[in-house]
């Protein structure tokens, strides 16, 4: 199950980065973006297993993989645990479609638990001035 997030009016590009920054904090969750699906090479997507190629079996991210992750986050002053950069980048680039950003649930969540997640977005994005929806399928 995911959680889709569309975002209105700029500043986007901030406004995915401090979804980013909620995403990191919540180990019941994996994320996908505009950001990260541009920025990420196919041989990296494949390594995560990302449908972008054929599918192989991937049991454990690379070093080269859990690197990039690390950089990635840390060079937008996210701090992230190595254990985190193995689970937070979704396998599933492609189902973004027309949204900017997705929390993929591990399992599926309650009403508490999306009540969580707005509430983290809302304070992860106030003070930026944009708008956002929220869609959970």
């Amino acid at each position: 199950m995911r959680s889709y997030i569309k975002i209105y009016g700029p500043p986007v590009n901030r406004a995915i980065k401090a979804l980013e920054r909620v995403a990191v904090e919540m180990p019941e969750v994996c994320v996908m973006d505009r950001i990260i699906l541009k920025d990420i090479s196919p041989q990296l997507a494949r390594d995560i297993g990302m449908d972008v190629a054929p599918r192989r079996a991937v049991s454990t991210p690379s070093p080269v993989t859990t690197t990039w992750v690390q950089g990635y986050f840390e060079s937008s002053g996210i701090p992230i645990t190595t254990e985190r950069c193995n689970s937070i980048i979704s396998k599933s680039g492609k189902v973004l479609g027309d949204y900017d950003f997705f929390f993929e649930w591990y399992e599926k969540p309650g009403q508490a638990n999306l009540n969580d997640l707005i509430g983290k977005i809302d304070e992860g994005l106030a003070g930026l001035g944009c708008m956002y929806t929220i869609t959970t399928k």
